[in-house]
C-alpha cells in the first residue's frame, strides 16, 4: 500500500473554506443546500425506505437498500485502508452498482472519478495517474472487453493505485463480496465538508491532455434542483437515463437527482429506441436528458409504433448539432412531450435549461440562460451586444471549483470569475443563447468530446505520415464524426492501415477517423498554422452537407 500524499488539487486548501474566489461569494447566501448527497439520501431512506429509487431491467432497488449497501461498502473500503480524501474511480456501465459506489464515496469523504466505459488503456491510465486514484471499480467484462485485465495491466505503472475492484465478477475483491464483507463491520461516518472536492471528472483538452474538472457536493446539486423545478419535475416521478452515468449528464441526472429531487431513475445499459419506448410506458417516465441522436430515434420509433408516450413531458437534448426542424418534428410524434436544446459543459453544467414552452425558441436557440451570468466577448475580452457572435463566458453557483491543475484553472477562469467555455455564440434579446461554433479544437461525437490533437499525435507516429490535421465532419446520426487530413511521407498509407494504427495505440475506438483525406499540402495562415476552418468547410462539401 502506498503512502498517502496530498492530492493534485491541494492548492484549493489555501483558499478560505476551500473555495476559490469565483465561488466564495455564494457561500452562506442560501443558493447552496450545504448538505452532502449522503446526508440527503439517508434522510429520504429513513422517511420512505421502500420507495423504488432505481430500476435496471427487471430489478427494482429501494432507497433503503441503496443506503444500506452504500454503508456496507463504505465500511469495507475503510477496513481495506481507504480514507477521506482518497480518490475512488469507477468505470462502470449504467448498472445499479454505480449508484451505490457514488453514495458510499459521499458517505466516506472519498473523491469519485467517473470514467466512461468507452475509454481504454491510454485514456484510463492518464486519468488514474493524474488524479492519483487509490482504487478503481471496473466491470469484470462488458461488451466483450475484459476491463479487469486492462486494470491489471495498468496497475503496475500506477504507484498510487492500491486496489482494483471488479463489478459483477467474482472473488473477495468483487463489489458483491465487498458489500457482504461490510455488513458485519461498524463504520462511523466522517464529517464531510460539502464545499470540498467531491468529484474529479476528466474532459478532453484541446492539447490532447485530459483536464480534471473538480466539483463540490453543492455545485451539481444546485443545477439539479434548479433544472428539475424549471422542467416541472415532482417527487415520486420517474426519468429515463440512457446517457452514461460516468458522463456529467448521466451522473447528475441518473445517480444524484433521485436523492435531490425525490425522483427515481430508469437506467438503460445501452440505447435502443424501441426498448426506450417500452420503458417509458412501463414506468410512466416523464422525461430525460440525452444526446440529440437519441431524440431523433425515439421520435422515429414513436411514429412507427403509434405509441405517443402520454406520460412523457420533456426531452432536454444537447451534445450534438440540433437541426431547427428536429424539435417540431419530434414534438409532433408525442402527445405531451416538449423537446428543447440545452447547453453546458462539465465545467459549467447546464448554462441553459431550454425553452420547453416556446417551440420557436426551443428549435432555433440553445435555451434560456438560467442561474448563470453570461458574457459574450470578442478576441480582446470586450463585451459584445446582443446579436453579435463572440466567445461565451459563464459564471454561476453551479460551476466547477476549478481544474485539478491550478495552472489550467488560472488559464480557464477570468479574474472576475467567468469560465471561458471556448464556444462561440450569440445572445438574443429574448434571453436565449445560440451556439454558433467553437474556438477550441474539439470534436463532439454523440455528446462525447474528442480531442483532435490527441488523434493527430498518434497519427504523427506513423512512419508514412508527415503531417496530420484532424477535424470534425458532419455525421447524420452523431452530429459530428472524425476526419483526418494527411500529408504522406513517401508513398501514401491506406486508410485501413492508418485506422489500424490509431486502434493499436490504445485510444478508444470512437476516436478512429471515419474518413481520411490525403493532400499534398493543407491550407495555412501566413504564420503557417493549418486553417482548420477551411478543412471543416472542405469535408462538409465532400460529404454533401
Amino acid at each position: 500500500m502506498t503512502e498517502r500524499k496530498s492530492p493534485k488539487w491541494a492548492w484549493l486548501e489555501h483558499e478560505p473554506a476551500h473555495l476559490p474566489p469565483h465561488l466564495a461569494a455564494y457561500a452562506g447566501t442560501g443558493l447552496w443546500d450545504e448538505r452532502t448527497i449522503a446526508e440527503q439520501a439517508t434522510a429520504l431512506a429513513e422517511a420512505a425506505p421502500g420507495f423504488v429509487v432505481l430500476i435496471e431491467g427487471d430489478t427494482e432497488v429501494t432507497r433503503g437498500e441503496v443506503v444500506a449497501d452504500a454503508e456496507a461498502l463504505s465500511a469495507a473500503l475503510h477496513a481495506r485502508g481507504l480514507r477521506p480524501g482518497d480518490v475512488i474511480a469507477f468505470q462502470v456501465p449504467n448498472w445499479r452498482e454505480a449508484m451505490v459506489i457514488n453514495l458510499a464515496a459521499a458517505m466516506s469523504g472519498f473523491v469519485v472519478n467517473p470514467i466512461v466505459p468507452i475509454y481504454r488503456d491510454h485514456e484510463v491510465s492518464l486519468m488514474l495517474a493524474d488524479c492519483g486514484a487509490r482504487a478503481v471499480f471496473v466491470p469484470s467484462a462488458f461488451r466483450k472487453f475484459d476491463y479487469a485485465a486492462m486494470a491489471a495491466r495498468l496497475a503496475g505503472s500506477l504507484p498510487d493505485l492500491d486496489f482494483v475492484f471488479t463489478v459483477r465478477g467474482e472473488g473477495p475483491d468483487d463489489f458483491a463480496a465487498l458489500v457482504e464483507e461490510g455488513r458485519g463491520l461498524s463504520f462511523a461516518r466522517p464529517r464531510v465538508d460539502p464545499l470540498g472536492v467531491k468529484m474529479v471528472l476528466y474532459t478532453s483538452g484541446t492539447t490532447g491532455k485530459p483536464k480534471g474538472v473538480l466539483h463540490s457536493h453543492v455545485s451539481i446539486a444546485r443545477i439539479l434542483r434548479e433544472s428539475g423545478a424549471y422542467w416541472g419535475l415532482t417527487p415520486g416521478e420517474a426519468t429515463l437515463m440512457p446517457s452514461p452515468v460516468t458522463h456529467v449528464s448521466g451522473y447528475a441526472n441518473g445517480l444524484e437527482a433521485p436523492f435531490l429531487c425525490g425522483t427515481r431513475t430508469v437506467l438503460m445499459e445501452s440505447w435502443n429506441a424501441a426498448e426506450a419506448l417500452a420503458l417509458i410506458d412501463r414506468h410512466q417516465a416523464v422525461g430525460t436528458v440525452a444526446a440529440t441522436p437519441f431524440l431523433v430515434e425515439l421520435a422515429a420509433a414513436a411514429r412507427e409504433s403509434g405509441n405517443r408516450l402520454p406520460s412523457f413531458r420533456f426531452f432536454a437534448c444537447g451534445g450534438a448539432a440540433v437541426p431547427a426542424d428536429l424539435i417540431p418534428a419530434a414534438n409532433a410524434a408525442f402527445d405531451h412531450c416538449r423537446a428543447f436544446r440545452v447547453f453546458g459543459a462539465s465545467e459549467v453544467p447546464l448554462v441553459t435549461f431550454g425553452w420547453p414552452n416556446v417551440e420557436r425558441l426551443a428549435a432555433t436557440t440553445d435555451g434560456a440562460i438560467v442561474d448563470y451570468d453570461i458574457r459574450v466577448v470578442d478576441h480582446e475580452d470586450h463585451d459584445l451586444p446582443n446579436g453579435l457572435e463572440g466567445e461565451i463566458l459563464a459564471r454561476g453557483p453551479g460551476m466547477m471549483l476549478g481544474y485539478a491543475d491550478e495552472a489550467q484553472t488560472r488559464e480557464a477562469i477570468t479574474t472576475d470569475g467567468y469560465f471561458r467555455t471556448g464556444d462561440l455564440g450569440v445572445r438574443t434579446n429574448d434571453g436565449a443563447l445560440t451556439i454558433t461554433g467553437r474556438k477550441k479544437d474539439l470534436i463532439i461525437r454523440g455528446g462525447e468530446n474528442i480531442s483532435a490533437k490527441e488523434i493527430e499525435d498518434v497519427l504523427h507516429l506513423h512512419p508514412q505520415v508527415r503531417e496530420a490535421a484532424v477535424v470534425a465532419m458532419p455525421h447524420e446520426r452523431l452530429g459530428e464524426g472524425v476526419c483526418a487530413y494527411v500529408i504522406a511521407e513517401g508513398e501514401a498509407p491506406s486508410a485501413i492501415d492508418l485506422a489500424a494504427h490509431v486502434a493499436g495505440s490504445g485510444l478508444a475506438k470512437q476516436k478512429i477517423p471515419e474518413r481520411f483525406e490525403f493532400r499534398e499540402d493543407l491550407p495555412r495562415t501566413a504564420s503557417g498554422k493549418v486553417r482548420k476552418d477551411m478543412l471543416r468547410a472542405d469535408v462538409k462539401g465532400l460529404v454533401g452537407v
